[in-house]
């Protein structure tokens, strides 16, 4: 069978390839004194809140299935705008947000709208790596700039300028950031924006974790930089519903025409259920729980970076949200006897000793870019405590 280049151009997911070797060897551990660990992917431990579960149940009971709008329930789209408008003081008009399934589709429609067959995308190195396979997908180019501590791990403004090129579209970054939980200072974030305008490009952004920000320096949407910017966001992470698929796009109004079209063909509309659910992520009692839940997100950081760092799994720039922790493994796999500097070995073989020795699994740095990523390992402290305490315990012990 032929199999289109588009598809043959998507490399595979590494993560999700770590997390099935994980599994399988999970099953074998199960029941026994040392289970496995799963530090690996970025899932909180949450699950949706009482009243967002209870929305779903009565939409079920009542029959509140059919299909809505491709755009989304009018009602959520208000319950959004006005999160922004009581979370981050912004005004963003209830119509230019779009209801996706997921950040994924939203991903997937912003860049089937905007981006041409040859066009070039510029992203920070290391980044999700999803991100710049949906570029891909729409016949782009994603072109990684490798970033550095000092950078916090994003984009520099004069950065952008000087790769900027003939075939350059624009900028998809995120912030906070997969896999380093950094995010970019709002002042070179408004230059960045400024860079781009001026070239007459566009500026998508990833959100999705901006509501676990723990910093109020950088707890800032960048849809404050005007109607310009394309914000991309989702239920999964600050909404702990990982599995509703349920995301959103915020737009430029002129643009929402298109990607309703596009949502329109590509999958009509998103989980019913699920939007009529998180209409309840909005009452009062659930914010109030989200917020109980990112001050335990923030103390599980807190206690697990000094850990890492004392075990000489140096993490070079403090994670202002998200749940992640991005370490430099040069130091372990020396104790190892693994070549850091291989970029086939390094943090691969690290991570998959660990997996057998410890019953620990976490993220190499494989998937997320080329810059040195044999040196890097991803954790998600997205566990619980207790969890990250043993899975301390184990590291302390194993190195």
């Amino acid at each position: 069978m032929r199999i289109a280049q588009r598809a043959q151009r998507i490399e595979p997911f590494y993560v999700m390839e770590v997390a099935k070797a994980a599994g399988k060897l999970a099953a074998e551990v199960a029941g026994s004194a040392s289970p496995m660990i799963f530090l690996n992917i970025g899932e909180p431990d949450f699950t949706a809140p009482p009243l967002v579960q209870e929305a779903a149940e009565r939409a079920i009971r009542t029959g509140r299935s059919q299909y809505t709008q491709a755009t989304g329930l009018p009602a959520l789209r208000e319950a959004i705008s006005g999160w922004y408008a009581s979370r981050f003081g912004l005004h963003v008009a209830p119509e230019r947000i779009v209801l996706t399934a997921g950040a994924s589709a939203a991903l997937q429609l912003a860049c089937l709208a905007l981006i041409e067959a040859g066009d070039e995308v510029l992203m920070p190195d290391p980044s999700y790596p999803c991100n710049r396979q949906f570029v891909s997908a729409a016949d782009g180019t994603a072109v990684l700039l490798p970033t550095t501590a000092e950078q916090r791990f994003q984009l520099g403004a004069d950065q952008v300028a000087a790769a900027w090129g003939p075939r350059t579209r624009g900028v998809l970054l995120a912030s906070p950031s997969n896999p380093t939980g950094t995010s970019i200072h709002p002042d070179e974030l408004r230059r960045i924006a400024q860079v781009v305008a001026a070239r007459g490009g566009i500026t998508l952004i990833d959100e999705i974790y901006l509501g676990l920000s723990h910093d109020d320096t950088f707890g800032h949407s960048a849809l404050g930089l005007g109607d310009h910017i394309i914000s991309i966001n989702s239920f999964s992470k600050y909404f702990n519903m990982t599995g509703w698929r349920l995301g959103w796009l915020v737009v430029p109004t002129d643009l929402v025409p298109a990607v309703e079209r596009l949502a329109q063909n590509l999958y009509i509309c998103p989980s019913t259920i699920s939007q009529h659910a998180a209409l309840a992520c909005f009452e009062p009692d659930s914010l109030a729980e989200y917020e109980r839940r990112r001050a335990e997100f923030k103390a599980r950081r807190d206690y697990f970076l000094p850990e890492l760092d004392r075990l000489g799994l140096t993490v070079p720039v403090k994670p202002d949200g998200a749940f992640y922790a991005w370490a430099d493994c040069t130091e372990a796999c020396k104790a190892w006897g693994i070549d850091a500097h291989h970029p086939a070995h390094g943090s691969w073989d690290l991570a998959f000793e660990l997996m057998k020795r410890a019953h620990l699994a976490i993220t190499p740095g494989r998937d997320f870019g080329t810059a040195d990523p044999q040196r890097y390992v991803r954790f998600s402290t997205a566990n619980s405590m207790a969890q990250l305490q043993e899975a301390i315990h184990r590291l302390d012990k194993a190195l």
